[in-house]
C-alpha cells in the first residue's frame, strides 16, 4: 500500500516565484562586476560622478535596475514562497500532512493505535 499520497492542490504561491530569485541573482552579479569594473578604472578618480556612470553604462543599468527591482518588492517575493511553504508545513502536520516545494499535498499513513 502506497504510504504517501500526492494530490494536486497548491499550498504554495505559484510557480512564476521560482524565477524571482534567479533574477535576483543575475542583476546583482552583473551590479557588482559593473561596479568591479567602475571602481578599477583609473578614469573614475579623473572625472565626475556623473560623467563615470555614463562612462559605464553596464553598471549603471544595472544598478538601477537592481535599485528598481527592490523597490519592486522583490526581495520580499523571494523569501515569502518558503515562509509561505513552512507554515503550511506546520498547519498541515497536525492533520498528518505535509506539502514539499511546488505546492503538492502530501499525504502520510495514519497512525492505527490499538
Amino acid at each position: 500500500m502506497d504510504t504517501n499520497h500526492h494530490v494536486s492542490s497548491k499550498c504554495v504561491v505559484s510557480n512564476f516565484s521560482i524565477f524571482l530569485p534567479v533574477i535576483l541573482i543575475v542583476v546583482s552579479v552583473c551590479t557588482a562586476t559593473g561596479a568591479w569594473n567602475w571602481l578599477i578604472d583609473p578614469e573614475t578618480q579623473k572625472v565626475s560622478f556623473f560623467t563615470s556612470l555614463w562612462n559605464h553604462p553596464f553598471f549603471t543599468i544595472s544598478c538601477v535596475t537592481l535599485i528598481g527591482l527592490f523597490f519592486a518588492g522583490i526581495h520580499k517575493r523571494v523569501v515569502a514562497p518558503s515562509i509561505i511553504a513552512a507554515r503550511c508545513r506546520t498547519v498541515l502536520a497536525e492533520y498528518n500532512m505535509s506539502c514539499d516545494d511546488t505546492g503538492k499535498l502530501i499525504l502520510k499513513p495514519r497512525l492505527h493505535v490499538q
